[in-house]
């Protein structure tokens, strides 16, 4: 909520009220980080821990407001290399905690009133409505800040607390645990501890390593084991609200989050993000302005104290090797043995999307399709089908099962395909759950009607077909993790169509790029990922190679970067890009679609979140000059999307087009306009015909004009119902350029 500066008197932090777009999230660091880190060897200070002596921004250490030192690298097994960037020849100076906290106590006040005034207003409008309010505790400090707060907003017996024990927790973490479980105790407030069905290591196997993409550990190790634990709490089914110290400030992707919402991290179940616009300045301040318990974990360096092992924290992953070696190696074990070495020393284990660089993984669910039948094929399957099928309800297509030596294999027509699409990707779930489910239990808890049973094996009974067990990735966990195939039975993932995530361009961004060119690239005002995303975009569409502008841009920018020629040219080249080339494939001109249809259709291959990407991103397009000017797409005020049939700028954009077109067919420089038309072969070239909705009558329109006028690079004869178009061998689509 506030911004803060470092204070030179206290050696402190200093809230003020200054704008502030993202928080560097600031920590205190103790002697044991330092001397872990090796800066003994440069500074002199007291071995105590009871006061911090300097806070730490990622891998840059502040003493009484002067930047002293940075780390640099460092992994599991490596030390990060430390720069000195000042000698600090006398004794370190701890932090002033009492003036600090003096300073900023009006700020405190302030935020501690507006938070617990939240609390109380969430808890006012729901306490009739809901059977259980619950503080989910980790033992790190956001969620210690967080206990807090609910205390000062609620009567004791009107919430729980309940730890999700992960089984991946710090030893310290532990100790916590039990410190606040013996207050709340003695405060009369009822605490729990959840923990999975699952042994942690066992599932890290059953599911491979958790990576910052896949990350069922959340789902298999918190959040279900806390709705399982409050079920039988309150004897069955339940709806309830849980209090979560999660915090804007600390990602990209939590900054979207939401005070409250409603299912999004379990089925049926709210969630109050009460802390949400704290930043861990603010956080800090509070620990010490209450003297709460603070995790030992941090005192040695670390950022976060949730898992000890985690994908998402690999930065820090020395001073856990150091300080918690015998807990690590039990993880680390767990990844040598699914990971080459290659992958681990590159991160890529952190990185993976996909079950295909897992050793001893294997191909047991594939789709595929024959000339008439769409088929799926599975092997060694956990769990029976025919449970599973008992949540779909009526299905208005056939199907048939043919077992085979180590599973089955299910078809039905292809033409169903594009007809029920919902039906099928709902069927494609049944399948995939057949043949992964290893009992996670995710199911059943997002069954709210208590149909799902695992005690002596999987057992559906009485559904509602409410369908909520199949809102997941890929409709199971261990599947959306293990994966491995593709449409057409390959063993390599398809090309993802996630290409700009929640950053597709804006027109500010263009324009701002074709004023600046180098200069943009160079420095910008965009964030890293949106930066990243936004690269995607302008080498799509052939405007930069290698961080340097092309000569398309210097052209297009010379045309107006938002004239319809530029706009047409752009185009051309971003219907390679695998997003674009959904769009324009998926999406016929001139018809309307809803965008409950699209997802259904996207998450036939993709997941739900990627579906929600590539929609919202069409929508964001479709505000640019590129749907405003070209007209390539609109989405109305009832989430209609619409694909139209764009503004022709000049012929030489269909030309140049048709030369991109060539080239991606393999030098293909001679085809006819029924070819052009016909958009069910299968090509890696994509007509301009369908990529700007081009009709038969127009079409030669514009190959007659264009041989009169170039005829040095097409030539398009049409006689007697007979037509053959020619290109120049010898000329490319960055000749076509020079004609403009």
């Amino acid at each position: 909520m506030y911004n803060y500066t470092y204070d030179t008197e206290t050696g402190g932090l200093l809230l003020n009220t200054s704008p502030m777009q993202f928080s560097k999230e600031p920590r205190p660091v103790y002697y044991k980080e330092l001397d872990l880190l090796g800066f003994d060897q440069y500074w002199t200070y007291e071995k105590q821990d009871a006061l911090p002596y300097m806070w730490a921004e990622a891998n840059k250490y502040y003493y009484f407001g002067r930047l002293v030192a940075q780390t640099k690298g460092g992994n599991l097994y490596t030390a990060p290399e430390l720069e000195i960037k000042e000698e600090l020849i006398e004794p370190l100076r701890t932090v002033d905690i009492g003036r600090m906290l003096e300073k900023n106590a009006d700020f405190l006040q302030v935020l501690e009133q507006e938070t617990v005034k939240k609390i109380y207003d969430v808890w006012k409008r729901y306490k009739d409505k809901l059977d259980i309010f619950h503080v989910a505790f980790s033992g790190g400090k956001d969620s210690i800040v967080l206990l807090d707060l609910v205390k000062k907003a609620l009567p004791k017996d009107e919430f729980v607390v309940v730890f999700g024990d992960t089984q991946m927790e710090f030893p310290d973490t532990y100790n916590v645990v039990e410190k606040v479980e013996a207050q709340c105790k003695a405060e009369g407030i009822r605490f729990y501890r959840a923990k999975s069905h699952m042994d942690a290591l066992e599932s890290w196997r059953k599911f491979g390593p958790p990576s910052r993409i896949i990350r069922w550990c959340c789902h298999v190790h918190k959040s279900v084991p806390q709705a399982i634990q409050l079920r039988q709490e309150l004897g069955g089914t339940y709806k309830g609200l849980d209090f979560v110290g999660v915090r804007a400030q600390e990602s990209v992707q939590r900054s979207d989050y939401e005070y409250e919402s409603y299912g999004k991290k379990l089925k049926g179940q709210y969630s109050h993000n009460s802390i949400l616009e704290w930043t861990s300045a603010e956080v800090w301040l509070y620990i010490y302005y209450y003297n709460l318990i603070i995790n030992e974990a941090y005192k040695m360096g670390n950022q976060r104290v949730g898992c000890i092992f985690c994908p998402m924290s690999a930065k820090t992953d020395y001073i856990k090797n150091v300080t918690y070696r015998e807990q690590i190696n039990k993880f680390a074990d767990v990844v040598r043995e699914s990971y080459t070495q290659e992958d681990i020393e590159s991160g890529y284990w952190c990185a993976r999307s996909n079950g295909i660089p897992l050793h001893s993984n294997e191909d047991r669910y594939i789709e595929r399709f024959s000339k008439t039948d769409f088929i799926i094929e599975v092997r060694k399957p956990t769990t029976k089908w025919q449970e599973w099928i008992k949540t779909l309800g009526e299905i208005p297509f056939k199907f048939t099962v043919e077992p085979t030596e180590n599973g089955y294999i299910v078809k039905t027509d292809k033409k169903d395909v594009r007809t029920y699409p919902k039906e099928i990707n709902a069927i494609k779930k049944i399948f995939r759950k057949s043949a992964f489910c290893v009992g996670c239990r995710v199911c059943e808890m997002n069954c709210r009607n208590n149909c799902i049973s695992f005690q002596n094996g999987l057992k559906i009974t009485n559904c509602y077909h409410c369908q909520e067990c199949n809102q997941l990735d890929g409709g199971c966990i261990a599947y959306n993790s293990l994966k491995t195939h593709t449409k057409t039975g390959g063993n390599k993932m398809h090309k993802s169509i996630d290409v700009f995530g929640s950053h597709a361009p804006k027109t500010e961004w263009l324009s701002d790029f074709f004023d600046r060119k180098d200069d943009f690239l160079k420095e910008n005002s965009l964030g890293p990922d949106q930066k990243n995303r936004f690269k995607r975009f302008l080498n799509a569409a052939a405007l930069i190679e290698k961080d340097k502008i092309t000569e398309t841009t210097k052209r297009l920018s010379e045309l107006g970067w938002d004239s319809l020629i530029s706009l047409g040219i752009m185009l051309a080249n971003l219907a390679y890009c695998p997003q674009f080339e959904w769009y324009i494939k998926n999406l016929d001109v001139g018809k309307f679609y809803t965008r409950a249809f699209l997802m259904e259709t996207l998450k036939l291959e993709n997941s739900e979140i990627t579906g929600r990407f590539v929609l919202n991103a069409f929508k964001r397009i479709a505000q640019t000059p590129f749907g405003m000017t070209l007209n390539f797409g609109y989405v109305d005020s009832e989430d209609n999307f619409t694909r139209n049939k764009c503004h022709i700028g000049s012929p030489l954009v269909v030309l140049y087009s048709l030369y991109k077109f060539a080239e991606a067919c393999g030098d293909y420089y001679e085809f006819t306009v029924s070819r052009l038309l016909n958009y069910n072969i299968d090509s890696d070239g994509i007509s301009p015909t369908q990529i700007f909705g081009i009709e038969e009558d127009e079409l030669k329109t514009i190959l007659q004009g264009l041989t009169a006028s170039n005829p040095d690079f097409i030539t398009a004869k049409f006689t007697h119902d007979l037509d053959t178009i020619s290109l120049n061998r010898n000329k490319t689509a960055c000749d076509v350029l020079e004609l403009l």
